[in-house]
């Protein structure tokens, strides 16, 4: 295992009535807060009043963004930094999932800059982010675990480009998980969220790298968590420990802790950034589609000991089998939950995507050279890959 360090200070508050503390958390920043925020489901399920109530009763000046997207677009982050500076922002409260949150942080970012947010996440600038304002925030879908992680990830619907980044001054500081407010999150979301945090969580565990058992072991059951409460909440969406499994369980997926200090790039995730760069699909969709055609476009006998591993203790294959058969019904579990269990769709067509951009989709995964993950992948590796997603 390699050296690391190991620092997540976001202070949680998990369950149910902790908004009696958000104004308090709120106010040690200062006297001026933002709301960030996407459609208008906080609004439907008094959501939205009740935020606003605590941040009034804690005598703070409230301003709001409304409107953010799914694939969260760069316009909105400006219009978030131009707010910040004209109102002179102390502090970002975000209310809603992955990307209202992800576009907070670039917010920000950006509000302590003179430049355009963009050159953050532009791979030929690549700004250096020093400051950002302070972040709190209120989940409502479980899956990106950017509540508690230090990246986002930023869509330029001009260029194309969906470009993610890491820095410490993006943590949020706070964040309150409130199983209750995912109660409303539909069938096709949730099986969205369980397949992005799967991912996650299957872009560390897949390696070919020294192992630490401890994690290995933390990893498996994050996995068998998903897999056994996704059909749940789907099934029964106020189901109290489905939703709050899946909710902590998608923090913990991508905090850092399951790393270790591995070094591996993902794959998996470069690939699905350009599918929704070009097509606005939704992340975690894009990810279950490709996730089974790259676990076996990557099967060589090098790697078959982790699907051994993964398929013998993550679904219970019989591991007195011959390994390349475990394998194989590793990856046929995996689809199966995917596509069977969450009812997703399968195929590329299937959400409108045809092979017209692929290769500039694959050469810009690759970032013009190679992905060095789990199995190097070079342009012509990820257009293969794209090609088994059509049936």
């Amino acid at each position: 295992m390699n050296d690391f360090i190991y620092h997540i200070p976001t202070k949680v508050y998990f369950g149910r009535d902790h908004l009696q503390h958000l104004g308090a958390e709120l106010k040690q920043f200062g006297p001026r807060v933002l709301m960030t925020y996407g459609g208008g489901s906080i609004k439907r399920v008094g959501l939205y009043d009740r935020v606003v109530q605590a941040v009034r009763e804690a005598g703070l000046e409230l301003y709001e963004l409304p409107g953010i997207e799914p694939n969260p677009r760069i316009g909105s982050v400006r219009e978030g930094a131009r707010l910040c500076k004209e109102h002179h922002i102390d502090v970002l409260l975000a209310v809603g999932g992955g990307s209202t949150i992800d576009a907070t942080k670039f917010i920000a970012a950006g509000a302590c800059v003179d430049h355009d947010p963009w050159d953050f996440l532009d791979l030929a600038k690549r700004a250096p982010i020093e400051r950002a304002l302070p972040i709190v925030d209120i989940l409502t879908l479980s899956a990106t675990g950017s509540e508690m992680d230090t990246g986002g990830v930023i869509s330029n619907p001009e260029t194309h480009d969906k470009i993610g980044r890491l820095a410490p001054q993006l943590l949020p500081r706070v964040s309150f998980l409130d199983p209750t407010n995912t109660f409303t999150v539909s069938r096709f979301q949730t099986a969205c969220g369980a397949a992005d945090m799967l991912s996650h969580i299957i872009e560390v565990y897949f390696t070919t790298q020294h192992d630490l058992f401890m994690l290995d072991c933390f990893m498996e059951g994050l996995m068998k968590t998903i897999i056994r409460f996704a059909p749940v909440a789907m099934a029964e969406p106020e189901n109290y420990e489905a939703r709050a499994n899946l909710m902590w369980t998608s923090s913990w997926a991508i905090n850092g802790f399951v790393n270790g200090g591995k070094t591996k790039a993902w794959s998996c995730h470069p690939m699905e950034h350009e599918l929704s760069a070009y097509y606005d699909i939704t992340h975690g969709l894009g990810l279950a589609i490709l996730t089974p055609r790259w676990m076996e476009y990557c099967l060589d006998d090098e790697r078959l000991p982790r699907y051994v591993q993964y398929g013998v203790n993550v679904f219970g294959i019989d591991a007195s089998l011959p390994p390349i058969e475990i394998a194989r019904k590793a990856i046929a579990a995996t689809a199966h939950f995917l596509y069977d269990t969450l009812g997703l769709q399968r195929t590329l067509p299937e959400v409108g995507i045809d092979d017209t951009h692929f290769a500039t989709m694959a050469r810009k995964a690759v970032g013009g050279d190679a992905l060095p993950g789990f199995k190097p992948l070079r342009q012509a590796d990820v257009e293969a890959i794209y090609r088994m997603c059509m049936a």
